[in-house]
């Protein structure tokens, strides 16, 4: 509230928004196993170099949080799981894996 007693904007934005049903959606995407990633390999060099010998071997990939409107029912989860087939990933060399938590 400002000195006014009303509630600015923002604040009346943020109200609405803890009103309505939220929720959250992780998708991570890797690469397939037989995809080689030398970015991975990359990283295990270094943790070798930085004396993390215990280190064998680093797979890459991406985290992806989305925040949706409702519940994260299974008609939901099958529009997220087509949004990652057609966005976030490329499924020729990436395979992905929903998480609803």
């Amino acid at each position: 509230m400002n000195r006014f007693g009303r509630v600015s904007r923002f604040a009346a934005a943020a109200w609405a928004r803890t009103l309505r049903q939220v929720a959250r959606v992780v998708v991570n995407v890797m690469l397939k196993p037989e995809i080689h990633d030398p970015q991975g390999e990359a990283i295990a060099s270094a943790c070798q170099r930085l004396g993390f010998g215990q280190i064998l071997g680093v797979r890459q990939g991406k985290r992806f949080e989305l925040e949706i409107g409702g519940s994260a029912d299974e008609a939901a989860v099958a529009r997220i799981a087509e949004l990652a087939a057609e966005l976030l990933a490329n499924p020729v060399i990436e395979e992905f894996e929903i998480r609803a938590p």
